[in-house]
């Protein structure tokens, strides 16, 4: 089974250099989409210079203005023709080879198989719990397309693709613990950390909420 590869870009062309080129090493012929997320001209011309670069196997769509990165990565399921996706983020570097023929032999033995990639538990509003939604990281996952539009769209949330995932569990798709650590480096927070999230009054709201929860869970065991 083949697959496509996409990342979201936006106004990091220093971390999309170093996680396009590192790609590229290991990958030489895997489709790549980069949405660049309406960044500005300077920063665009790397996305102009790795297109260049890798002719016939690289394109990029290139959006008037930053929708953010969920709404993105939905764009990106719109364009591609493969049925299986690969997103990785920015900020990480590819170390080896196989993780995706890895993750895409998984795809073919398993038709429910929605979605691979390093698993975690979160709770409803998507921040780490002990117990609660299991879903798959994204800065280096594959899903499953042809599944992906039965679901609700990814979002703009600090989990872009919480409401998606609690769907898929609930139509019991499968998703599959794959170990990427040696494949793929990830520094957290690239565009993040220097952007923010955008969230805006409702990411805040979250936070604060969490928070709380957290420290009354913390006087109360039973709370």
């Amino acid at each position: 089974m083949t697959a496509t590869a996409v990342t979201v870009h936006y106004q990091t062309p220093e971390l999309l250099r170093v996680a396009v080129e590192s790609f590229r090493r290991y990958y030489p012929a895997v489709p790549l989409l980069i949405i660049d997320n309406g960044s500005d001209e300077p920063d665009k011309r790397v996305v102009q210079e790795l297109e260049a670069k890798y002719p016939n196997v690289t394109r990029a769509l290139y959006l008037p203005e930053n929708i953010f990165h969920g709404p993105a990565m939905h764009r990106a399921m719109g364009e591609v023709a493969e049925d299986l996706v690969f997103f990785f983020d920015t900020d990480t570097e590819t170390l080896q080879g196989g993780l995706l023929a890895t993750m895409a032999l998984l795809f073919e033995q398993d038709p429910f198989l929605y979605a691979a990639g390093k698993k975690a538990v979160v709770n409803a509003r998507g921040f780490h719990a002990p117990e609660g939604i299991e879903i798959v990281k994204t800065p280096s996952m594959m899903i499953r397309r042809s599944l992906y539009h039965q679901l609700p769209p990814f979002e703009h949330r600090g989990m872009p693709t919480l409401a998606n995932f609690q769907v898929a569990h609930r139509m019991k798709y499968h998703f599959a613990d794959v170990s990427v650590e040696s494949s793929i480096r990830h520094d957290g927070r690239g565009t993040a950390e220097k952007f923010g999230y955008g969230l805006g009054l409702r990411g805040k709201i979250e936070f604060v909420v969490e928070k709380l929860t957290r420290v009354l869970s913390s006087k109360n065991p039973k709370y």
